[in-house]
């Protein structure tokens, strides 16, 4: 039953992704991106607000942005402009108006990011600590799977493959296992993820913003070039050392695996590279998000263990 429910939420999540809007760049006459020669970021042409920068104000008017029809960005409703669809209208301009809403309060945007991960986080909590416990249940009943594993390893007949199923079942029964709930979160993420790129990279109030040396709507490629270069490879190293630890943590396969030893390091390279072309903005999520993976799973650990020991 629950698996079940579990494809059927999957199936919801992969229709909606299919319906997601996108940010499209600005070009110029020669169709070249067109660049903020000051912070170095490339525009996004489909903004919901106006600009407050003069410069970058000037160049999307120079390139045939109308943005009289834009709302300021600290008036911006969730209601602003007209509908543009599932995705944009449901998910990119609600997160974009509490970002605002929170920036405008707080007097800094990339606070607002932090406040609102970690309230993302806060909300899906009873899902990812359930992720996290099935990781570490994963860890005990791992040496019963290697058992079994091995008991088959040279048969491949028919029922030989349905007892094998049929003994790993009866080892996740017995953890009270679900082999798909891990996979639960990754997939939530995944929107919220894309959310929040979108929120950033189109809203000029969020990604002309500044905080702790870096620009929001810029690249760390690009934040390499600028004085402030010494806070994009802090950024980096927070990016690359949170993500390591957090897809280490929640590894749950077979210790003695050679492919999953290497499982954190290759998914750490990968998120390193994209971080590398990907805003700060949204970098600064990222690593929120991470740091509160680990948190959380320190704590599910040492709960399993108190309990274990009582």
């Amino acid at each position: 039953m629950k698996n079940k429910k579990i494809k059927k939420f999957l199936i919801l999540l992969l229709l909606l992704l299919a319906t997601t809007g996108c940010t499209k760049t600005l070009t110029d006459s020669n169709h070249k991106a067109v660049r903020n020669e000051k912070t170095g970021q490339t525009l996004t042409k489909n903004i919901i607000c106006r600009p407050t920068n003069k410069t970058t104000t000037e160049l999307y008017e120079k390139n045939g942005v109308n943005l009289k029809k834009l709302p300021e960005c600290t008036d911006f409703k969730i209601t602003s402009g007209k509908y543009e669809g599932l995705w944009t209208s449901f998910f990119v301009k609600p997160l974009a108006f509490i970002l605002i809403s929170l920036g405008k309060l707080l007097g800094n945007y990339g606070i607002s990011v932090i406040i609102i991960s970690l309230a993302i986080r806060l909300i899906a909590y009873p899902i990812t600590k359930k992720t996290a416990m099935q990781s570490e249940l994963m860890k005990k009943a791992q040496p019963e799977l290697n058992r079994i594993q091995k008991k088959y390893a040279n048969k491949q007949d028919q029922e030989s493959m349905i007892k094998q199923n049929q003994e790993m079942m009866a080892v996740y029964k017995k953890y009270n296992m679900n082999p798909l709930s891990g996979c639960l979160f990754a997939m939530i993420q995944l929107p919220i993820f894309i959310a929040f790129f979108e929120a950033v990279q189109r809203t000029p109030v969020i990604f002309e913003d500044k905080f702790l040396g870096l620009q929001l709507g810029t690249t760390p490629t690009v934040g390499f070039t600028t004085p402030t270069v010494y806070a994009y490879i802090i950024l980096m190293l927070l990016i690359a050392g949170s993500t390591y630890f957090s897809f280490k943590m929640n590894s749950a396969g077979n210790p003695d695996d050679p492919n999953m030893k290497m499982m954190p390091n290759m998914m750490t390279a990968m998120i390193i590279l994209t971080a590398f072309f990907m805003p700060t903005g949204l970098g600064i999520y990222w690593v929120t998000s991470n740091v509160f993976t680990i948190i959380q799973n320190i704590l599910v650990k040492r709960s399993k263990e108190v309990n274990g020991k009582a």
